[in-house]
């Protein structure tokens, strides 16, 4: 998987702090450079992030290819400054967050006879997923069962457990899943350097 090269990773790094910064100073972002490939339609999430400790400080995004990358990393990034679970992102702050943008590819739904047969088609450290079932959704991105240390059937617990089903919702035949790729790029510090993150 190559949906981005490392340029392209940095710069869609670059434009999400931007807008981050706007938002927090409630300020008119403006000045961004968008490559040429950006105006392809991508999903993407931002994840705003406490340094040096980690913690979450806001993630939104679109999983489904509706927006062009340009559009949607805009969006994204300033809804994260917004995200429910959490107080409006505050300008004193910023120089406390890393940015971390997830380019996905398009979600996939994944067809099992057996819903006990679901785990063996998810890889940590490579999937990231979607649960639907009736009006409930719920989506995790890949690296967080890395970073929580889930084996597989913790992974799909939790995504049930985000939609607000309970956790054991995966053995339900109503519920779909679906699963996707991402490529993750992340500041290493506060307006630092962005690196490619790997997972595995």
């Amino acid at each position: 998987m190559n949906i981005m090269n490392d340029a392209e990773g940095e710069a869609a790094v670059r434009i999400a702090r931007k807008v981050v910064d706007a938002e927090a100073r409630h300020e008119k972002v403006k000045d961004l450079n968008f490559p040429e490939t950006f105006s392809e339609k991508r999903g993407v999430f931002v994840t705003l992030s406490t340094y040096p400790d980690h913690d979450l400080r806001g993630c939104i995004g679109y999983p489904e290819p509706v927006f062009s990358l340009e559009k949607a990393l805009v969006m994204a990034a300033q809804s994260a400054c917004h995200d429910p679970r959490f107080p409006p992102l505050r300008e004193h702050e910023l120089k406390g967050i890393v940015v971390e943008v997830s380019i996905l590819t398009p979600p996939q739904m994944i067809k099992v006879s057996d819903p006990k047969k679901l785990p063996e088609r998810v890889i940590i450290g490579e999937d990231g997923l979607i649960v639907e079932m009736g009006p409930f959704h719920g989506l995790l991105l890949p690296q967080v069962p890395v970073e929580y240390g889930w084996d597989v059937e913790e992974f799909l617990a939790h995504t049930c457990m985000k939609a607000g089903l309970t956790p054991d919702c995966w053995l339900d035949k109503r519920a779909r899943f679906f699963k996707f790729q991402a490529e993750i790029f992340a500041e290493e510090k506060p307006y630092g350097s962005v690196v490619r993150k790997t997972l595995k």
